[in-house]
């Protein structure tokens, strides 16, 4: 069966002067244009291909990718907007259109937008919208705190950032949790951080438990032992260098320090970690 805004294996059944005709089980014959077509496209070939509906309707198929396919989110670029809404580069030669009864807030040229497309019900045209709400669960009951999580940067409140998660729900990232700089679109790792009683989802950049804290540590131990057992990240050492290095917050590192110290693996000077071992010889 034909999935429009997905990738379809379609047959060459013939060639015409302006492009290629497709077909497939139980499928009508669907044009593949001249340009979107691959230099060796013959008849029997069969192609990988992206399928949707082109400016008057018909369905077509391209070879090009786009950034998104049907249900799915991604961050594009307003290319322009004009009394329709306002049209999004998504990798294709024809832009996407997010409708004005789609926009979250008014669109601005030139500006990135988390969106998620669809297929509209009524036109079978595909369209996006920043109303991420009707289309995402901000419930996650079935989601296990403590795992991890892809997660993309949507909007802002005043109690910190909201994000998409693993891009099916919607979260709350805490403004105290951000350790680094972030902005709409932005994508990072992160982790569930806990599920609340009405099912609302809390996530984190870094994960606080015993465990995890184990895991830096080694990390420290292995960055330590790559640059010969002497490293010039210290806990005097600025939040960006350390999230650069760890991925992960000044506070904590410092934490982790203060534990291999303990261990009595490391040496903590003014401007350098060393590690024991290596110190002793």
């Amino acid at each position: 069966m034909l999935q429009i805004g997905k990738i379809n294996r379609l047959q060459v059944v013939d060639e015409l002067p302006f492009g290629f005709y497709l077909s497939g089980e139980n499928t009508d014959r669907i044009l593949l244009p001249t340009r979107s077509a691959p230099e060796d496209c013959q008849v029997g070939q069969a192609l990988d291909v992206f399928v949707y509906h082109d400016s008057d309707d018909r369905i077509i198929a391209t070879t090009q990718v786009p950034k998104a396919m049907v249900d799915e989110i991604a961050v594009l670029q307003a290319k322009s907007v004009n009394k329709v809404g306002a049209f999004l580069d998504w990798g294709l030669d024809k832009d996407l259109l997010l409708p004005f009864n789609e926009q979250q807030k008014p669109i601005s040229e030139g500006l990135r937008y988390v969106v998620y497309v669809f297929q509209d019900p009524y036109t079978d045209r595909l369209a996006a919208s920043t109303k991420l709400r009707r289309f995402l669960s901000e419930e996650g009951h079935e989601l296990t705190p403590g795992s991890k999580a892809k997660l993309i940067v949507c909007g802002r409140s005043d109690m910190g950032y909201k994000v998409v998660i693993n891009g099916t729900h919607l979260g709350l990232l805490f403004k105290d949790e951000v350790f680094k700089p972030l902005k709409i679109g932005d994508s990072t790792e992160g982790f569930i951080k806990r599920i609340r009683d009405d099912g609302k989802i809390d996530v984190s950049l870094q994960l606080h438990h015993k465990q995890a804290r184990k895991e830096l540590t080694e990390q420290i131990i292995e960055d330590l032992i790559a640059h010969g057992g002497i490293s010039s990240l210290t806990d005097k050492s600025s939040p960006q260098d350390i999230t650069k290095r760890f991925d992960v917050s000044k506070n904590t590192y410092k934490k982790a320090l203060g534990a291999l110290f303990k261990q009595k693996r490391i040496l903590i000077g003014k401007d350098k970690i060393t590690l024991i071992n290596e110190a002793s010889k």
